[in-house]
């Protein structure tokens, strides 16, 4: 599949520690482990012309992954809607962590997609509440990221077509971590995990969901809808 890795990429420019961990940026990271499972992968960030965001690019992507946390304001309202009407003609999108607030999650969402957080390094543990979802495929009946910030509920979503995942934190809160969507003839996934300072999408578990997830995520070859005024199938008797 054709996936596009898009990512802020501001952290990693101005944070000695983000750098230290993404020397490269988040996108690389992710990208890599999707090319070693098979897919054409390229990457986009927010400063390149466009946000990386062509007409072009997104008609030769079949899935788009979507990272971004301190500009989202930045993100320009022409691209969203394109990334939205490329969505709902079939392309999927997978939305990571503080992406919960980008322009494009509200806008699919409809809510404000709002949260409770808490950065304290603690352990979070991921339970597979859906093992027989396709996004689960080759996990166990959870799995833990050691250091993490905290996202709890309430988190102001609509309720998922699909819950693969539920988070438990150290700290007691719990949160929807694994949500699945359809808009339009497109698949949005959500997954929580993936705060900057913290080397998670080095994990091999993280790895393997947004692998899954992008398998997933694909268009389907189902027809494209018709709308508008069109003419009857069969005669249609005067009364």
């Amino acid at each position: 599949m054709r996936v596009t890795v898009w990512n802020e990429f501001r952290h990693e420019k101005t944070d000695d520690r983000v750098r230290a961990i993404y020397p490269d940026g988040m996108h690389q990271v992710i990208a890599d482990a999707l090319k070693q499972a098979g897919h054409q992968v390229r990457t986009a960030t927010l400063d390149e012309p466009e946000h990386g965001l062509t007409a072009e690019v997104l008609a030769q992507t079949d899935v788009l992954t979507w990272w971004g946390h301190a500009a989202h304001r930045e993100v320009s309202d022409a691209i969203v809607d394109r990334v939205q009407a490329r969505v709902l003609d079939g392309m999927g999108l997978i939305v990571l962590h503080s992406g919960h607030a980008s322009k494009i999650f509200r806008r699919l969402m409809g809510t404000s997609c709002q949260l409770r957080w808490r950065e304290a390094g603690e352990r979070e543990r991921l339970w597979v509440v859906e093992p027989g979802h396709p996004i689960a495929e080759g996990l166990g009946p959870y799995f833990e990221v050691e250091h993490a910030e905290m996202y709890g509920e309430r988190f102001d979503i609509p309720a998922p077509d699909m819950l693969v995942f539920v988070s438990w934190f150290e700290g007691g809160e719990v949160f929807r971590s694994g949500c699945c969507y359809h808009r339009g003839r497109g698949k949005v996934f959500y997954f929580r995990p993936g705060h900057e300072t913290y080397p998670i999408y080095h994990n091999p578990d993280i790895q393997r969901v947004l692998v899954n997830a992008v398998a997933w995520a694909r268009p389907s070859a189902g027809p494209a809808a018709e709308f508008g005024n069109r003419k009857p199938l069969e005669p249609i008797g005067t009364r």
